[in-house]
C-alpha cells in the first residue's frame, strides 16, 4: 500500500504501520471485500462505489464509516494492469446528517399523532433503540429530590429496570455533568472514574457497559431524562450522541404539547376530573368540581373525599377503590356526591391506578340531569303509550260493538219472529227464522274466537304436528277455494322438523293467508305455500321480547298480487283493520293468526312491496316425540246409558241447556251453581261418573275444585268447559289424563260427543 498525506487521516492508528504493507493484511476485516476489488481491477475493470458502508478498526475500537470509492487499473510497459489506484473520499459525517435527518423526521411526524406520555416516550424509545443498536433505552421522570422514575424501558438481550432509582448513587462528578445540561458520555462504565464505586456496581449489575444520557429542562427545572444504554463498553461517535440530544429535544417537545392539551381538557372539561390516593385524599381537582358542585378547590383537597360521599354510598364506594389498589385494574362504580348548599348529585365514575402504586385518577360523570331527563322522556312516553292504548281500545270496542250489534239484531229480530208465529199459529217459517239466528250466533262465536286469537287468550291445544303433511291435506281444499285464476304451488322442505302446535288454529291461519292472497290478485297470479326449518339467533330475536333463540318451522304464503306499501305493513296487525271494501273483511284474520304465532312461542312476518307482491312467515317451534293427530269427533249423536253427571256453572242459562241436554240424552244431571255447593256432593258417596265444570267459577275455580274432587274419587272423568280464563290458554300443561276442555259457545251435538267420548275412554 502506498498512500498521500490525506489517506493516512483516514487510516488513523494504522497508520504509519499500513504504508508498504500487504493490503490484506493491513485491513484484515475488509478482506474479502478487498480481495474482490483487486482481483476484478487487475484484469482491466474499474469500479465505482458510492456511500458504501463498512465497518473498520482505526482507532482501537470498531466504527461503522461510509465512502465513496473509485478503482482504476495502473497499466505496466507491456499495458497489462500491473497496480490499482483508489480515489477515496469519506462519506460518514454526511451520511450520517442525511440519516439522523430522515430519522427525525419520520420520528416527529409519528410523535406529532400520540396522545400521551407514555406512548411518546415509548415510540422513541423503540425507534432510536433499533437505530443504533443499543440494548437498553428510557425516557425517566425527575423529581426535585433527585429521583428517577422509569415506567417502561426498550430492552433488548438485558432485563428492564423499571421502577424508581436515585440519581444521587451515580456520585458527584456525575450529578454535575447532569446538571450543566450536556449529555452525560460513558463509554466504559467499570472504568470511568467520575461514577462512585456503587454507581459502577450496580450499573453493571444491570448489564450496563456503556451509556448516553441526555437530561431535559423545563426554564431551570430538571425534569427528564432520556438514557441509551450498551450492554458492553462502547465508543460512541459524535454524530451518535448528537441525535440522542436531538431525539431528547424532540420527546421533551412532544410531552410538552400533550401535557398542554391535557391541561386544557383539564381545564374545560365539563367531568369532574381528580388525582387522589388510595389513603382518601385528592391532590389534584380541574375546574368542573367548583361548577359542578360549588365547593372551592381549597375545601376538596383539605378533606377526604369519603366525606362528600352519600353515607349509604361510602362503603361500596372505598370498596371499589380498594380491589382496584389491590388488582391494579380500572374501576368503575356510582355514588352520590354532596354539594355545597346540601343536594346530592349522581355521579358515573371511572378511575385507574397510577404505576406508583399510591394514587390513581378518577373520571366523574354528572348523571343527574340526564337522570330527570330520562325520567321525563319515560313519563311521556308511558303518557304516550297510554294514549295508544285508549285509541286502541277505542278501535277495538268500536269494531266489536257494531259487529256483535249486527249479530245481535239477526238473534233478537229471529227470536221475536219466532215468537210472533208461534203465538200467530204460523209455523211453516218458524224454521227459517231460526237458522238465521242461528246464523248470527255463530259469527258471533268466530268473532270472540279471532278476538281471543288476537288476545293470545284462546284455548290451545299444541301437539306435535307434521306440517308438510298438513298442507298436503290441505291442497284440495285450497284448490277449491282459490280458484281457477290462481294457480297453487307448494314447495315442502325436506327433512322437516316438527312442530308443537294447534293443528286447527294452524289450518284456519293457512287458510286465512290463502284467501287473503287470493284477494290481492283480483287478475290471478300464483301463489306458493313453502316449509323450511330455521335457527334464530339471540341477534334476531332480541327485538321480539317474547320470542326466544332456538329452532323453528316455517310456514311461508306467497303472492304475486298488488303488495301493500310501509304504511299499511305497520298496521296489518291491527284488529278491525283492513284493506278490503267494507262488508268484504273483518279485518281480524291477520291479528287472529298474529295472536295464535305469539302464543303457541312462534313469530310473524310479513314483507311486502307494491306491485310484486306479499309474503307472510308463519315461525312454529320444533317439536320433540313422535306426530300426534287431531282427535277425531263421534260422527253419530251418542245416547247416554243413565250414567250421573254433575253440572256446576255458575250462569243459570248455560247450566240450564246442559242439564236440558243430558236429561234428552239419557243422563242423570246433578246441578251446582258454584264450587261450595259441589263439594259437599263430591266427597258424598253419591255416583258420579263424569264432572263438567267451568273454569271461570266464583270463588274457588274449576281446576282447584276438579283437584279437591279427585281427592275422594281419583278416577273422576273431568270436562272443562271455558268461555276463557288464563289458566286454561294453553292445555298443554293444565290437563292431566282424564280431564279434557270444551271451548264456550258449543252445540248441543258436540256437548253431547264430547261427553260420551270422554265416560267410553
Amino acid at each position: 500500500m502506498l498512500y498521500n498525506d490525506a489517506y493516512s487521516y483516514f487510516a488513523g492508528g494504522r497508520h504509519p504501520d499500513s504504508f508498504g504493507s500487504n493490503v490484506r493484511e493491513s485491513w484484515p476485516e475488509i478482506a474479502e471485500f478487498n480481495d474482490a476489488v483487486l482481483k476484478a481491477v487487475l484484469t482491466g475493470e474499474c469500479l465505482r462505489y458510492r456511500d458504501q458502508e463498512m465497518t473498520l478498526l482505526r482507532s482501537g475500537s470498531l466504527e461503522r464509516v461510509w465512502m465513496d470509492l473509485d478503482y482504476s487499473p495502473i497499466l505496466g510497459a507491456s499495458g497489462v494492469p500491473e497496480g490499482v489506484i483508489c480515489i477515496l473520499t469519506e462519506t460518514t459525517r454526511r451520511v450520517e446528517a442525511q440519516r439522523r435527518s430522515a430519522f427525525l423526521l419520520s420520528l416527529s411526524d409519528d410523535l406529532r399523532a400520540l396522545k400521551t406520555p407514555a406512548e411518546i416516550t415509548n415510540l422513541a424509545a423503540l425507534r432510536i433503540g433499533e437505530l443504533l443498536d443499543a440494548s437498553r433505552v428510557f425516557y425517566a421522570e425527575i423529581t426535585s429530590g433527585g429521583m428517577m422514575t422509569v415506567e417502561r424501558d426498550y430492552a433488548r438481550s438485558v432485563g428492564s429496570i423499571a421502577g424508581v432509582h436515585s440519581l444521587a448513587s451515580f456520585g458527584p462528578d456525575l450529578l454535575a455533568a447532569y446538571r450543566s445540561g450536556a449529555p452525560v458520555v460513558v463509554r466504559d462504565v467499570p472504568g470511568d472514574e467520575r461514577l462512585s464505586a456503587p454507581a459502577r456496581a450496580g450499573l453493571t449489575a444491570r448489564e450496563v457497559g456503556a451509556f448516553i444520557d441526555v437530561v431535559l429542562f423545563e426554564e431551570e427545572q430538571w425534569v427528564g431524562l432520556l438514557a441509551v444504554q450498551n450492554a458492553s463498553p462502547r465508543v460512541w461517535s459524535e454524530a451518535e450522541e448528537t441525535l440522542v440530544q436531538e431525539v431528547g429535544v424532540r420527546v421533551k417537545a412532544a410531552i410538552e404539547r400533550v401535557r398542554a392539551e391535557r391541561d386544557r381538557l383539564w381545564d374545560l372539561s365539563q367531568d369532574l376530573l381528580a388525582r387522589a390516593d388510595f389513603a382518601g385524599m385528592m391532590s389534584a381537582i380541574n375546574p368542573a368540581w367548583t361548577r359542578v358542585l360549588g365547593w372551592s378547590e381549597n375545601e376538596l383537597l383539605t378533606r377526604g373525599y369519603a366525606s362528600i360521599m352519600h353515607p349509604d354510598d361510602v362503603t361500596h364506594s372505598l370498596d371499589a377503590i380498594a380491589r382496584m389498589a389491590q388488582s391494579r385494574e380500572p374501576a368503575r362504580f356510582e355514588n352520590r356526591i354532596a354539594t355545597q348548599d346540601g343536594i346530592w348529585r349522581s355521579i358515573e365514575w371511572t378511575a385507574a391506578p397510577e404505576p406508583d402504586g399510591i394514587n390513581f385518577v378518577a373520571v366523574g360523570r354528572d348523571l343527574t340531569d340526564a337522570r330527570a331527563q330520562e325520567a321525563e322522556l319515560e313519563t311521556a312516553q308511558e303518557a304516550l303509550r297510554h294514549s295508544q292504548k285508549m285509541e286502541a281500545i277505542g278501535q277495538l270496542t268500536g269494531g266489536i260493538a257494531h259487529d256483535f250489534n249486527n249479530m245481535l239484531t239477526g238473534i233478537i229480530g229471529s227470536l221475536d219472529l219466532v215468537q210472533r208465529n208461534i203465538a200467530a199459529g204460523r209455523l211453516d217459517r218458524v224454521d227459517r227464522y231460526i237458522a238465521a239466528g242461528n246464523a248470527s250466533a255463530q259469527r258471533a262465536a268466530a268473532l270472540t274466537a279471532r278476538l281471543l286469537a288476537f288476545g293470545r287468550r284462546q284455548s290451545l291445544d299444541l301437539r306435535t304436528t307434521d306440517v308438510n303433511a298438513l298442507v298436503t291435506g290441505m291442497s284440495e281444499l285450497l284448490d277449491r277455494t282459490l280458484g281457477e285464476q290462481t294457480v297453487l304451488e307448494t314447495h315442502l322442505g325436506a327433512s322437516l322438523w316438527t312442530a308443537a302446535t294447534d293443528i286447527n288454529q294452524l289450518e284456519s291461519a293457512l287458510l286465512n293467508l290463502c284467501i287473503n292472497a287470493r284477494d290481492a290478485m283480483p287478475g290471478g297470479g300464483r301463489l306458493i305455500v313453502e316449509t323450511d326449518n330455521i335457527e334464530l339467533d339471540q341477534f334476531y330475536t332480541r327485538d321480539y321480547p317474547d320470542l326466544v333463540p332456538g329452532e323453528y318451522v316455517v310456514l311461508s304464503v306467497s303472492d304475486t298480487g298488488t303488495g301493500m306499501d310501509a304504511s299499511t305493513l305497520d298496521k296489518v296487525f291491527e284488529p278491525f283493520f283492513t284493506t278490503k271494501p267494507v262488508g268484504q273483511g273483518t279485518g281480524l284474520g291477520l291479528s287472529m293468526i298474529y295472536g295464535f304465532a305469539r302464543q303457541a312461542g312462534g313469530h310473524v312476518r310479513i314483507y311486502s312491496e307494491p306491485g310484486v307482491g306479499t309474503t307472510v312467515k308463519l315461525f312454529m317451534p320444533r317439536a320433540s316425540g313422535a306426530v300426534e293427530a287431531a282427535e277425531q269427533g263421534t260422527p253419530q249423536l251418542a245416547q247416554g246409558l243413565g250414567e250421573t253427571v254433575m253440572v256446576v256453572e255458575d250462569d243459570p242459562s248455560v247450566r240450564l241447556i246442559i242439564t236440558e241436554v243430558l236429561q234428552e240424552l239419557g243422563y242423570e244431571a246433578i246441578e251446582a251453581a258454584d264450587a261450595q255447593a259441589a263439594i259437599p256432593v263430591l266427597q258424598s258417596t253419591e255416583r258420579i261418573d263424569l264432572l263438567v265444570t267451568d273454569v271461570g267459577l266464583p270463588g274457588l275455580n274449576g281446576r282447584q275444585l276438579a283437584e279437591i274432587a279427585r281427592e275422594t274419587r281419583p278416577d273422576l272423568r273431568v270436562l272443562f268447559i271455558t268461555g276463557y280464563t288464563q289458566a286454561a290458554s294453553a292445555r298443554s300443561g293444565f290437563l292431566p289424563a282424564g280431564m279434557e276442555m270444551l271451548t264456550k259457545p258449543f252445540s248441543a251435538d258436540l256437548l253431547a260427543t264430547k261427553i260420551r267420548e270422554i265416560i267410553e275412554r
